[in-house]
């Protein structure tokens, strides 16, 4: 996440909070979904951008998480991501994310 999509997040929790707020990201390994999710729910772990020591405590989901996947229209999802969820590790994604949330 890179320092002014993290300024970008700060500016928009501080106007609306983080009430019915989540995360979706589109990261293309465990590790990078692993930072950003980290990133937006307990602060910037290298203490470099705008969300350094700033645990927002938002809920982050990967895009091709099943309980994501399934909220979106099949075509669309195919047409927009279908070839990205194909050549991802997708559960390894999904593992990462999850370490994140708790779970």
């Amino acid at each position: 996440l890179d320092l002014e999509g993290q300024e970008d997040i700060k500016r928009i929790v501080d106007q609306i909070g983080t009430d019915n707020l989540l995360v979706l990201l589109g990261t293309p390994t465990p590790e990078s979904t692993k930072l950003y999710a980290t990133t937006v729910t307990d602060g910037d772990p290298s203490w470099a951008g705008a969300l350094a020591g700033e645990a927002l405590g938002l809920p982050a989901y990967h895009i091709t998480e099943p309980e994501i996947k399934e909220q979106i229209d099949s075509a669309t999802y195919d047409l927009e991501v279908g070839l990205a969820d194909i050549a991802l590790d997708s559960e390894e994604i999904a593992r990462a994310i999850k370490e994140v949330r708790g779970g």
